[in-house]
């Protein structure tokens, strides 16, 4: 895989944090926000597949977002009550 070379701004003092982290952990800036990168956008997509999930089992249970809301509250009382 070929890389190609972009140009970005970052606030000086964020800038100063990348290239802090990057030297504690013995690497290159552009090594460190390659990382970063495939991070950030392998979170989003597992938001994203559990989001789909959720939608998929509402749909399926045939519940409503309130009827999910309600639920999370019950759980949570019921936890609080027990510790």
């Amino acid at each position: 895989m070929s890389n190609v070379t972009v140009n970005l701004s970052f606030q000086k003092t964020l800038l100063e944090e990348i290239d802090a982290e990057a030297k504690r952990e013995s690497r290159s800036r552009s090594e460190l926000l390659r990382e970063a990168a495939r991070q950030y956008i392998r979170r989003q997509r597992l938001w994203e597949d559990a989001f789909a999930l959720g939608d998929r089992q509402t749909a399926r249970l045939g519940l409503a977002e309130s009827d999910v809301a309600e639920e999370i509250e019950k759980v949570r009382t019921h936890r609080r009550a027990g510790k």
